[in-house]
């Protein structure tokens, strides 16, 4: 579980250097968006296989978060970077918001704290 953590938590530095960039105005780097990208779908799919394998409730609560995230993060993608439109900075606020209420969750389920 801790590999799933550290890898949620260098995708979530990443994308608030993003994030950054949005509240400034600018278009995020799309090395970035690839790289944030590709590390919260990895977390994803190594949550997805934890909480298969019998993972419990804090991990599962933290899935369904990260889920909705990722769905926000694919909307911010298609239909704002792609078309290299600023990026909402509400809709970020939103995305970043459940990605850490995810993370803080499957922190303190590997932690045993809940």
């Amino acid at each position: 579980m801790w590999i799933t953590v550290l890898i949620f938590a260098v995708a979530a530095i990443v994308g608030l250097t993003m994030a950054l960039a949005v509240f400034q105005g600018r278009l995020p780097p799309i090395a970035s968006a690839i790289t944030h990208g590709v590390l919260a779908a990895t977390g994803l799919v190594l949550l997805i296989v934890a909480v298969c394998h019998g993972a419990a409730g804090p991990a599962r609560w933290a899935l369904g978060f990260f889920l909705v995230a990722a769905l926000g993060g694919l909307t911010l993608v298609l239909a704002y970077h792609a078309r290299r439109k600023n990026l909402p900075a509400n809709f970020v606020v939103g995305h970043a918001t459940l990605a850490v209420i995810g993370l803080l969750l499957l922190l303190a389920g590997a932690l045993h704290l809940i």
